[in-house]
Formats: structure tokens, sequence, C-alpha cells
């Protein structure tokens, strides 16, 4: 959106595509949605003043801060929202966002000198590096998800605490990922959602939730909506699937919601 706008002048749908670079299809499915509400010119065309263009702008920069559509919607809508405060807010996450990735190029030249014989990594340059591709990794799959659903304050924690992580807690976190996947297989050959094997197997997971959350932001009802998730989204989906045979993921929840849906069992 670089050309000077006139505060009276008017753009076309092709116009405004052209000026922000979204697509003239996304501009409809926003329309839709009701971030933008264009006016009507007389042979029904729509008609983009001044303030579509301002409110586009601050659409797509919440999109590229990772925002989802629904909470830019109701961020928007908000009596109190301060689009100023509401960006310095996110331009944090985004500098965090710079700093992993900085350090990731960074791990990456350094196993390229390494591997053509120019420099020698230690091991705790190596663990580092690998603490940081997860995160990117993970910010990269299931990052806006995560950060419309929790918050960025959530997700910025859940990375520091991976950040955070001795090797020796790395490796526990790896190793209770394969036992929840043996758990889950076990669970569901007793087809017992509520059943031991399957409550076992709730204590499983919400340990390794915490090992990312921290129990000070563990809660039942956190935990079945992560889980209520995992059926919503194909990615979550083919993880267990894959791992544990199809039906796993809706055998996860099913056991989630029996063994928490009440709130849950207390569970060390």
């Amino acid at each position: 959106m670089g050309d000077a706008l006139s505060a009276d002048r008017t753009y076309t749908i092709g116009e405004l595509a052209t000026i922000s670079g979204a697509t003239e299809r996304a501009l409809r499915h926003y329309e839709d949605l009701g971030l933008l509400s264009p006016a009507r010119g007389e042979n029904g065309y729509r008609r983009y003043g001044e303030k579509d263009v301002e409110r586009l702008q601050q659409v797509l920069l919440f999109r590229a801060c990772g925002m989802g559509l629904s909470e830019i919607r109701e961020l928007l809508e908000s009596p109190d929202y301060d689009a100023a405060l509401a960006l310095e807010r996110h331009l944090k996450t985004l500098r965090v966002r710079q700093r992993e990735l900085e350090a990731l190029v960074e791990t990456v030249e350094m196993t390229i000198a390494t591997m053509k014989g120019q420099q020698t990594m230690t091991n705790e340059e190596r663990f580092r590096g690998l603490k940081e591709q997860a995160i990117e990794t993970n910010e990269n799959a299931y990052g806006a998800e995560a950060r419309e659903r929790y918050g960025d304050d959530a997700v910025n924690a859940a990375n520091e605490r991976v950040r955070a992580m001795s090797e020796k807690d790395w490796n526990e976190m790896r190793k209770l990922e394969q036992g929840i996947i043996r758990q889950l297989k076990a669970a569901m050959a007793t087809g017992d959602p509520a059943g031991d094997a399957a409550q076992e197997l709730v204590v499983l997971h919400r340990r390794w939730i915490c090992g990312y959350w921290g129990e000070g932001r563990y809660s039942a009802q956190a935990h079945l909506a992560l889980g209520e998730m995992y059926l919503a989204d194909e990615r979550f989906r083919d993880y267990y699937d894959s791992r544990a045979g199809v039906g796993a993921t809706e055998f996860l929840v099913a056991a989630l919601r029996a063994q928490l849906g009440d709130g849950g069992p207390e569970m060390e």
C-alpha cells in the first residue's frame, strides 16, 4: 500500500487488490466475515474508501503477526480497540520470532561450516539449534491457530520453556511423546475411552502438555479445547492416526472427554 491515498478517492476491488497485494477473492472473503464493508456504486460494484484501505492494512498486518481472522474481527469490533496498542503487542511477538529465526540461521550456518571442516560445533550448540528448529517448525505449522486460541503470551511462554530445557529434559519429552503413542495403541485395543488404560493415556498427555505449558497454565478446560482442535485439524489427526492407527485421534479425544468432562480427576 505504498501509493499516496486521497481522502475522497475510492477504489474498485481490482484496484485495492493491486495496491494491497491481497487477492480479490480474499477481499470478498474479508467482506463476508465482516472485516470490510465497502460501499456500493450505482452499478452495484464495490467501492473502497480511505477508511476501508486503513482497515484492510490493519487486517493484513494482524494476519502477518499470526492472528486468525476470527480473532482479528473480535479485536476490530471491540469497543476498547486501539490499533496502535494492538500492533505494539504483536510487534513484541514478531521480535521474538525474529530472534528465533536468527538463532536458527546461525545454527544452520555453523552446521554447514562444520560439515565443510571449517569449524567444529559443540554438542551444546547442536542441541540449541535443535530446539530452535523445533520451535520454528511448530510455529510454522501450528503457530497461527495456537496464538488465536491461547494468545501470544501463552505461546511465547511455551517457546521459552522449550528454549530453557536441558538436554535431559528434552530427551525425556521425546520419550514421553513415544510413550503416549504406545499407551494410545494399548488403550484403543481395549475399546474403552473411560477405562484404566485410557485414564493412564490422559495422565501422560497432561504431563506432556505441562512440559510445554507449565503447570500454572494447565486446566482441564484448556486440555479439552486442545483435543477438540485435534479433531478439527487434519494435521493433528494425521499425527496421531499415522502413528497409532486410524481413529486414534478420535479415541484420544473421547478419552479426554471421559476423563476431563467434569473438570477431570486430580492427576500427578
